[in-house]
């Protein structure tokens, strides 16, 4: 028998703790919530693992890997869209082959005898077994009726309570026969509940019910994730805990090896504590899980809580009922009452008073001595800033609420006169839509105009924007593409750039004090619907009157172009089309589930694109990111360019265009990027990416960050893929050359960028380390600090403005060197981080 493990869920109902890891992977007494059931599975004899993966799939698979560590073989199957439960099973089929399987979540808390389950299967010769059980609660769960044969007669999907006729519910674990695969459509969108059961029941197929007798909790939310801990601690549930047992008068300590733990703790009840933990003097520990690396100060009282790693806990602390994520800060005399859920990497000050039921959020600073009595997200008082780099980012419908987004835009139109229009524009999700609506009740508020463009490109947005001097102000929203459950809110100034942080800091002020204006009722703005037809034939002429369209329609130039179902499919396809370019298209249409996981979309796009670029002997391949802003470049060999590669050949290019023209035209870089290559014809200057304005953009023929992402200024002073696509496509036939050669040209050397986690209270004396390293040699300090170790070898660190990180960058002329600066400076930077 093999076993597939349902593990592909966004865990959107237990946010915020599955900000930064899928559901499966919570830790359930220091191990993830899916290990305890691969385990009970693979103790039976079952060694044939298939993980059925969809959101974050890379955590998953850099834990559990090839599954050789728990003596099994896993399998992962990713499905590139949402196919439902059966639909997603079906991917698996080629996986599952000839042999029955066991389908369970990989979100599920049991100590059901499997054993048992299998035999009754085996005894009913049944083709397709569902397990029941029965709860107190049955209204979050599909009920089931079985008649005395143990045969199904009747389902119940969610029912309300006036249709609740039964407390025995479907377990989501089943025993499935090989054929039953073969009722599945491919590639449909299919349940299990809704679809198949149905289907086999009207067939004639029989579907027997296993009941099951055992604990059973789906851990569906943080109150069911603490209730889990609860019933462990309680001896409801037996979970093997690992580690030596050592008996105290009124508890147990199941510990592991290499811990601190002063001999005056105090134990009650279940403790259980991880690696690398410092216990300190005085401290009474109450039925408590501790995870790794993680220190709590003297005199502390922490009882009926979960700690998961890398958590500091001040002395004095006095916790009860609390879930802490990883990478958190208490400080000293912190009171937390019953109910905290403490999502990762916050710093909660000295003397803090948390009331009860309380969730804080992701990366907050709460202040020294602040009495918390409300759920702390984005956007609170708590928060020590909302935007990053002109952006505001958060999880969709719970830290970017209609509350948040009307509020954040009362404090936007505030920093704009009363009478100025703005151009509101967004993606196609739902919640780019609902965010928008509510933003827009927001800016009328404040008497201010807004011109509603619905789901368009933000490149072509903007486009109007820096074209007309009567708008003032632009706001896309668009889902993030790594994260489909969180949405960002992009805001521009007249310009059609980000706004820089000092317009950023005027709007929280007003935000945070509440500081807006409210106008009189006949001030109240109003809303103007575009329906697109104009900005879209602006935006092509632009593009017509700059780029040698003519050339295009002459000579014999193919290129494949994937749109990956994003918005600027609406326009791109017919600009290539009117201009001559003769293109095979992908994804040329929306389509939000795809988008729901953009790393599964890439490489298809990328896998398709090379096949076809080689097989049709094409010219290249763009692949324009959803939000037209991102490019990726295939060259005529079917071959995806790095970062680095693409902008090599963009600036050769451009040194073509600028010697054929006999002139110099000036490149603007930021200082991470590399420099190893000299061009003649071009003025390239390196400084801080950061609060251009557009007449300083206006002074060079191109800027980029050197990741995919081009401003062409002859166009536009902002990034614009579809553009770019163009504009290289014209050099390219221009000067009659291929990718391929261009990439052959390119000289071998080594450029590395990675980052090294740094606190907040570290990153200065980082900088300073640095710093004094770089005495007796060549040294920058214009963005970061940058050190020449040799004419051509150098290494810049930046730290990152809001993740608690250091950012650096490594230019090496060959791989050996590269690789030594970069262990020798890894290891002096964890040398000065524990000096």
């Amino acid at each position: 028998m093999k076993a597939v493990v349902m593990a592909g869920g966004f865990g959107t109902r237990i946010q915020p703790l599955t900000n930064s890891i899928p559901k499966p992977m919570l830790p359930i007494m220091n191990r993830p919530m899916m290990e305890h059931t691969i385990v009970s599975l693979r103790d039976l004899g079952i060694k044939e693992f298939i993980v059925l993966l969809y959101f974050k799939p890379e955590i998953i698979k850099d834990y559990f890997k090839d599954g050789s560590a728990w003596g099994i073989n896993i399998t992962y199957v990713v499905p590139d869209d949402d196919y439902g439960t059966a639909g997603a099973v079906k991917r698996a089929q080629e996986h599952i082959g000839n042999e029955n399987f066991i389908i369970i979540s990989g979100d599920l808390v049991t100590d059901f005898d499997f054993q048992a389950i299998f035999d009754y299967h085996t005894s009913k010769n049944s083709k397709l077994t569902i397990t029941l059980t029965s709860v107190e609660n049955p209204l979050e769960f599909g009920v089931v009726i079985a008649n005395n044969e143990g045969k199904i007669e009747k389902f119940l999907e969610k029912p309300s309570w006036g249709e609740v006729f039964s407390d025995t519910i479907n377990t989501g674990i089943y025993i499935i026969e090989p054929e039953i695969l073969d009722y599945i459509p491919n590639n449909e969108n299919f349940d299990f509940a809704k679809d198949l059961f149905p289907m086999l029941m009207r067939k004639g197929i029989d579907l027997m019910a296993g009941y099951a007798q055992g604990y059973w909790r789906d851990v569906g939310n943080p109150e069911s994730y603490r209730d889990v801990y609860d019933d462990i601690l309680s001896g409801k549930i037996k979970l093997h805990l690992g580690g030596e047992a050592i008996k105290y008068p009124d508890g147990v300590l199941i510990v592991e090896e290499d811990n601190n733990i002063d001999e005056s703790v105090e134990i009650i009840g279940i403790v259980v504590i991880g690696n690398n933990v410092t216990i300190k003097k005085g401290v009474k520990l109450n039925n408590v899980v501790i995870g790794d690396n993680v220190s709590i100060g003297g005199s502390s009282k922490v009882c009926n809580s979960v700690i998961w790693n890398d958590v500091e806990i001040g002395k004095n602390a006095k916790l009860d009922g609390c879930v802490i994520c990883n990478n958190n800060k208490i400080g000293k005399n912190v009171t937390a009452k019953s109910g905290l859920i403490l999502a990762e990497g916050c710093e909660i000050g000295e003397l803090v008073t948390v009331e009860k039921d309380v969730t804080i959020w992701p990366d907050k600073v709460i202040e020294d001595a602040a009495i918390v009595s409300r759920s702390v997200i984005l956007g609170s008082k708590y928060k020590n800033s909302i935007f990053e780099n002109g952006l505001v980012i958060g999880k969709s419908n719970v830290e970017l609420s209609c509350e948040m987004a009307t509020k954040l835009a009362e404090a936007f139109g505030a920093q704009l006169p009363v009478g100025s229009t703005v151009l509101v524009s967004r993606d196609s999700a739902k919640s780019s839509r609902m965010l928008k609506r509510a933003f827009l009740g927001g800016l009328l508020s404040s008497g201010m105009d807004v011109i509603d463009y619905g789901s368009i490109p933000s490149a072509v947005m903007r486009c109007s924007l820096s074209y007309h001097d009567k708008y003032s102000a632009g706001v896309h929203f668009n889902q993030k593409l790594d994260d489909p459950t969180s949405s960002v809110i992009t805001f521009y100034n007249h310009e059609a750039l980000r706004i820089n942080n000092d317009v950023a800091k005027k709007v929280e002020k007003a935000f945070f004090k509440e500081t807006f204006r409210r106008v009189d009722y006949s001030r109240i703005g109003q809303i103007y619907l575009s329906d697109h037809t104009k900005e879209y034939i602006g935006y092509k002429k632009g593009m017509e009157e700059l780029l040698q369209s003519h050339m295009f329609k002459c000579l014999n130039c193919r290129i494949a172009v994937d749109m990956m179902h994003g918005v600027a499919s609406e326009v791109f396809p017919d600009i290539l089309n009117e201009m001559g370019v003769d293109n095979i298209m992908f994804n040329a249409h929306p389509d939000d589930q795809r988008l729901e996981n953009i790393n599964t979309l890439t490489k298809r796009s990328y896998e398709d694109m090379s096949a076809v670029i080689t097989a049709l002997d094409l010219d290249a391949g763009f692949m324009i990111y959803p939000h037209g802003q991102r490019l990726d470049i295939l060259c005529d060999k079917g071959i995806l360019l790095s970062k680095q590669a693409s902008l090599f050949v963009v600036l050769t290019l451009l040194n073509m265009e600028a010697k054929s023209k006999e002139m110099v035209k000036r490149v603007f870089l930021p200082t991470w990027a590399a420099d190893f290559v000299r061009f003649d014809h071009l003025k390239i200057e390196h400084g801080e990416y950061a609060n251009f304005k557009s007449e300083q953009m206006k002074q060079y023929d191109l800027v980029t960050t050197g990741e995919g992402n081009f401003a062409f200024t002859e166009f536009s002073t902002h990034r614009d893929s579809m553009y770019a696509t163009l504009k290289i496509l014209e050099m390219l036939v221009s000067h009659r050359v291929k990718l391929s050669e261009l990439i052959d040209a390119l000289p071998r050397f080594y450029y590395h960028s990675f980052h090294v986690e740094c606190t907040q209270s570290k990153k200065g004396k980082m900088m300073r380390m640095f710093l004094e390293d770089a005495k007796g040699k060549k040294s920058s300090t214009l963005d970061g600090v940058k050190i020449w170790l040799d004419k051509q070898d150098w290494i810049l660190m930046i730290p990152d403005q809001y993740s608690d990180r250091l950012n650096l960058y490594i230019q090496a002329k060959n791989e050996s060197n590269g690789e030594l600066i970069r262990q020798t400076y890894t290891a002096k930077i964890e040398e000065w981080m524990h000096s």
